[in-house]
């Protein structure tokens, strides 16, 4: 019987432990669950026009320009939570993207990329702001980059 009773209470105990982890739903599912986080203090501010529409579209915007290289793309982007707020960007090969640094690098050479999105065009930005700057600019809360196997990083963005 005491058995029994121990059996019983693993699934309970494991199913807690998910209620717990519920704030970070995504993680083990579209990136590796141990998630490294910094803060990122921005100078650009929220735009008024920045919506969950927005955000969605700007979304769309990369993934097309990406859709229209002669290649496969490199990697996935999309935009999660209630009001997509939180950018999410995984490589799709592997040993690409492999180190916080090459990472940072893709987040640079994105900076060109997200200038051509059609909501960004129209606002005229300035050149002096990076990707994780549009990013608080289109109300992404967080950007979480992860090379899909090995690390995920968690850029906070304020």
């Amino acid at each position: 019987m005491a058995a029994l009773r121990i059996v019983v209470a693993l699934p309970v105990l494991t199913l807690l432990g998910s209620v717990a982890d519920a704030s970070e739903r995504h993680a083990g599912y579209y990136y590796p669950e141990s998630v490294t986080e910094e803060r990122y203090v921005s100078h650009a501010q929220k735009i008024p026009a920045a919506t969950r529409e927005s955000r969605l579209a700007f979304v769309s915007g990369v993934a097309k320009s990406a859709s229209e290289r002669p290649y496969p793309p490199q990697r996935a982007m999309f935009a999660k939570g209630a009001d997509a707020s939180k950018l999410i960007i995984v490589s799709l090969y592997d040993n690409h993207m492999t180190t916080l640094a090459q990472a940072r690098a893709i987040l640079a050479l994105m900076t060109g990329v997200a200038r051509t999105t059609k909501i960004l065009r129209d606002l005229q930005v300035e050149s002096i702001f990076n990707f994780l700057d549009f990013c608080k600019m289109l109300g992404f809360s967080e950007l979480t980059i992860s090379d899909g196997r090995t690390y995920a990083h968690r850029f906070v963005l304020e």
